[in-house]
C-alpha cells in the first residue's frame, strides 16, 4: 500500500514450526517431533525432528540431533545427523560434536568444533585419487626401468 515489499525470502520452514520449546523452559530426556521445531529453552537429551530444527539464541541441547535441516543461532553439544538436508551455523551459533549433512553454512563468528562429513560428496571420485597416483607411479616405474634397461643394452653393445 505504501511503497513497502513485504519480504518473500523467508524460508517456508520457519513459517510451519509445530512444535516450540520456549525461552527459560528444561527439558529432560529425549524429544521427538513430527513437524519442524523451534527451541529457545534447554533440551537435555537427545533431538529427533522429522522437520527442519531452529535453535535460537538462547537454546541449548545437550545430547545427540537428528533433524531434516538445522538451523542453528543458540549451542548443540552432540553430534548432529541430517543427511539430506542442511546445517546452518549462525554467528551467534556454537556447535561441538561432529556433523553429517549434504550442506553446511558456518556464518563468521560462528563455533564449530568436530568434524563434517558432507554425504552429498560423491565418494568414488576421492577414493580414486589414492590409486590413481599409485597407477601413475606404477607407470613411470615401468617407463623407468624399461628405459634403464634400454641404457644399459646401449651401454653393452658400446663395450663390444
Amino acid at each position: 500500500m505504501f511503497g513497502v515489499k513485504k519480504d518473500t525470502n523467508v524460508d517456508p520452514t520457519l513459517e510451519q514450526v509445530g512444535t516450540i520449546l520456549g525461552p527459560g523452559s528444561v527439558l529432560d530426556g529425549p524429544l521427538k517431533t513430527n513437524d519442524s521445531t523451534r527451541i529457545d529453552g534447554t533440551v537435555n537429551g537427545d533431538v529427533t525432528v522429522t522437520g527442519s530444527l531452529i535453535v535460537g539464541q538462547e537454546g541449548k541441547i545437550t545430547g545427540a540431533v537428528s533433524s531434516l535441516n538445522a538451523y542453528i543461532a543458540g549451542e548443540i553439544t552432540g553430534n548432529i545427523s541430517s543427511p539430506q538436508g542442511k546445517v546452518e551455523i549462525s554467528d551467534t551459533g556454537k556447535v561441538i560434536g561432529d556433523v553429517a549433512c549434504k550442506s553446511i553454512i558456518i556464518d563468521e563468528n560462528a563455533v564449530f568444533q568436530g568434524q563434517c562429513d558432507m554425504t552429498g560428496v560423491e565418494k568414488p571420485a576421492a577414493s580414486a585419487a589414492p590409486e590413481q597416483k599409485e597407477a601413475e607411479s606404477g607407470t613411470e616405474n615401468a617407463s623407468d626401468s624399461s628405459e634403464k634397461s634400454s641404457e644399459s643394452s646401449t651401454d653393452n653393445s658400446s663395450e663390444s
